[in-house]
């Protein structure tokens, strides 16, 4: 039932450890959406070309840093885009010098600028054997790129396919699945307690996929890994509201203007930054679980990763419905805000 209540609720501010800021224009616009309610955020790595070194992470944070609105105390923490071709040596490196946090895996063509990512996996054995040894961890995204396989059921297939070898082969490798999407991932994680957890998105706790196709295309709730059925929908939130440690926020906040958005083949990605503490608000309520919402934005990740929680907070109260903008307006073009399809009444106070 919902927990009517509550009305105002405190919590540790949060982390985001799934977030695509994009650069040049597109970052400079974007940024100060995270900034405003987030600390910290894992940055995605699938620029145009891709951040595969400890050169190019370091650069890009650079880039970064200088965006950041004027007071601001946000950390970017830095990914490198894992390759074929990707040294091991640089990713120690990189890690071990503070520059990247962890690697990114991408199956080749799996989602936007996924081209260089992973075709064949034992190419990238030296690397995931040396991130084991030094406890860099490595996230994924969770799809296989098969084009006979549906597009409904690549997560699945990749747990077993891909996932379940790479943690056999090394099982002390730290291994994050990224924006899961089905009850298959969830109970995967819960049945593997040694070095594995999951991010989950704002969107997918509140869209199914009959939110993307009834009734019309609705293109601005196009993503990948693309929204599944209500019951994983269901299981996502049990997951979410549970307090299991090994679930954990990643907004996966992917911005892309509506030129783009909006053709006949569309990007995939949904822009949440701005409104998410809101909607996960809702969403927490409504399943009767707001003293949950904490560890699952603010406390899990930061375990999981072996960071201190921050000891900034922000508060959430509950008043009239918000007037989000529809979009926001960026240097490349305007970028559709993400709609719940229900009012807001969470309002964020820094």
């Amino acid at each position: 039932m919902p927990d009517r209540a509550i009305t105002e609720l405190t919590i540790t501010r949060p982390d985001d450890w799934h977030l695509h800021l994009r650069d040049g224009a597109m970052l400079r616009a974007v940024l100060p959406e995270t900034t405003r309610h987030f600390e910290r955020a894992i940055v995605m790595p699938n620029l145009v070309p891709p951040v595969v070194t400890a050169a190019d992470a370091a650069a890009y944070r650079d880039r970064i840093m200088a965006a950041r609105p004027v007071g601001s105390n946000f950390t970017p923490l830095m990914m490198l885009y894992l390759t074929e071709d990707t040294d091991p040596d640089d990713v120690e490196h990189a890690h071990a010098s503070g520059i990247a946090t962890a690697v990114k895996l991408y199956p080749a063509g799996a989602t936007t600028n996924s081209s260089s990512g992973v075709r064949d996996f034992d190419k990238v054995r030296p690397v995931l054997d040396r991130m084991a040894e030094i406890g860099m961890p490595l996230c994924v995204h969770g799809e296989v790129t098969d084009s006979e396989i549906d597009i409904f059921d690549r997560e699945a297939v990749f747990i077993d396919r891909v996932l379940k070898p790479i943690r056999k082969k090394n099982p002390d490798l730290r291994v994050i699945m990224e924006h899961v999407t089905t009850e298959d991932a969830v109970d995967y994680v819960r049945d593997n307690r040694k070095n594995l957890a999951a991010t989950i998105t704002t969107h997918h706790l509140i869209i199914n996929r009959n939110h993307v196709l009834a009734g019309g295309i609705r293109p601005h709730y196009y993503c990948l890994p693309v929204a599944k059925r209500e019951k994983h929908r269901v299981a996502l939130v049990q997951a979410a509201i549970s307090g299991d440690k090994r679930f954990f926020l990643g907004t996966d906040s992917a911005p892309h203007t509506d030129a783009n958005k909006l053709q006949s083949c569309g990007c995939a990605g949904v822009f949440s930054a701005t409104n998410t503490m809101s909607c996960l608000a809702e969403v927490f309520e409504a399943a009767g679980a707001l003293p949950k919402l904490e560890a699952f934005a603010s406390l899990n990740g930061p375990a999981f990763y072996g960071l201190p929680a921050n000891t900034d907070t922000i508060t959430l109260r509950k008043g009239d419905p918000i007037a989000y903008p529809d979009h926001i307006e960026t240097g490349d073009g305007p970028v559709t805000l993400f709609d719940p399809g229900f009012p807001l009444h969470w309002h964020i106070e820094t």
